[in-house]
């Protein structure tokens, strides 16, 4: 594999992809490869280009909520910029340490506040982005309310690199609460826990996140149990009556500050930290109704989480194998499912099941941009 000098600007990254084109040369795209194990390990290439020198803000506008930056600034420079005048992109990607703006957006993390904030599709405002004919494109802007292009943009959060290199992002910001509280509610089985989590869901308060953690999960972080994680923010009065109403439901324990920050960054991390020590690791991510969601958590043995305000289950599995074994059984029931992390050595075989109805319509998008198959091939488990 080549590894040239990053591309120090916008341009530079364009061109130096047209030049790995013309030579007809496979392209490993990426920024700190902080999230190399996700949908599927990726291939040797003839080529490695990186973003990671696209570090710049090129236009920061706090009183209108909005900012533009180059794709290989670290996700943890941007927090700490936006931090300054409590305004945030509340994506709680994983990896966040170590991650770029770019792989954030490309591999579309998110973390346990969508539920009420959304996910990239929600706060990428525009975007610039670099072709593999060494042009730049520029879709959306600056501009909340600007759809302009947006759908273009849209194409390349979540495509993992497999169709250009993105090279500037533009977000909404969004204004840090005044207060905020995290309310811990153990329980002694599942049904208990999606019992308050209904309340919850149907009262007058609505939280920015609601995690489940089952008892090994919730013992890795201090509280063995089935473990109801609850995020609100608001002014003084919002919190009382948070924790007024929540404390109906049972025990209740009450984090701020660095505690609750500290809690947080443990469930966001869960999967880099499970990875970190189980070199065979695996995890899948299950998509359910929210009736579905205590069964779903039951079938792990491991570890898991799930945002338990929206249906996403992950489950942690020592072995790949294991993994893929459960992903076989879940597919015979019906159940969305895919692994979304697993060993880099690992075949692809058995790691995708099913690719679903839009699958030709991903390949159409792919000859598109990537007629010879160049990008990041091998990605989504060697589909793409």
């Amino acid at each position: 594999m080549g590894i040239g000098p990053g591309a120090q600007t916008p341009r530079e990254l364009a061109e130096a992809l047209r030049s790995a084109a013309e030579a007809g040369h496979t392209i490993a795209l990426g920024g700190n490869n902080s999230k190399r194990r996700m949908a599927g390990p990726v291939p040797r290439a003839d080529e490695a280009i990186a973003t990671t020198e696209l570090r710049r803000v090129l236009q920061y506008e706090p009183h209108d909520l909005t900012i533009s930056v180059e794709a290989g600034l670290p996700w943890s420079e941007l927090s700490r910029l936006l931090a300054e005048n409590r305004q945030m992109v509340p994506l709680d990607p994983p990896f966040a340490a170590c991650a770029t703006v770019g792989g954030v957006v490309a591999a579309n993390c998110s973390g346990p506040r969508r539920r009420l904030y959304g996910s990239a599709r929600d706060l990428v405002i525009g975007m610039q982005f670099a072709t593999l004919e060494g042009k730049l494109v520029d879709c959306g802007g600056m501009v909340v309310k600007n759809v302009a292009g947006l759908d273009m943009a849209k194409l390349m959060i979540g495509s993992f690199g497999t169709l250009a290199a993105i090279a500037v992002v533009n977000f909404k910001l969004v204004p840090m609460p005044e207060q905020e509280r995290t309310f811990l509610l153990p329980f002694e089985t599942a049904a208990k826990a999606m019992a308050a989590r209904d309340r919850v869901l149907t009262g007058v308060l609505q939280p920015s996140a609601i995690d489940l953690l089952n008892p090994v999960g919730g013992g890795t972080v201090g509280y063995p149990g089935w473990l109801l994680v609850i995020r609100a923010g608001g002014n003084a009065a919002v919190i009382q009556r948070y924790e007024r109403e929540l404390g109906q439901l049972g025990e209740i324990l009450v984090f701020d500050e660095e505690r609750q920050s500290g809690l947080w960054r443990q469930i966001e991390e869960f999967s880099p930290q499970f990875l970190e020590s189980h070199a065979d690791g695996a995890v899948v991510r299950a998509s359910c109704t929210l009736k579905e969601l205590a069964g779903v958590m039951e079938s792990f043995r491991g570890p898991s989480v799930a945002r338990a305000g929206s249906g996403v289950c992950y489950g942690y599995f020592d072995e790949s194998r294991a993994a893929s074994s459960w992903l076989t059984e879940t597919a015979a029931r019906g159940m969305k499912a895919v692994m979304e992390y697993s060993r880099e050595d690992r075949d692809g075989n058995g790691l995708w099941l099913a690719p679903g109805g839009d699958f030709a319509i991903m390949h159409r998008i792919k000859q598109l941009f990537d007629p010879g198959n160049l990008l990041n091939r091998g990605r989504l488990y060697g589909r793409i």
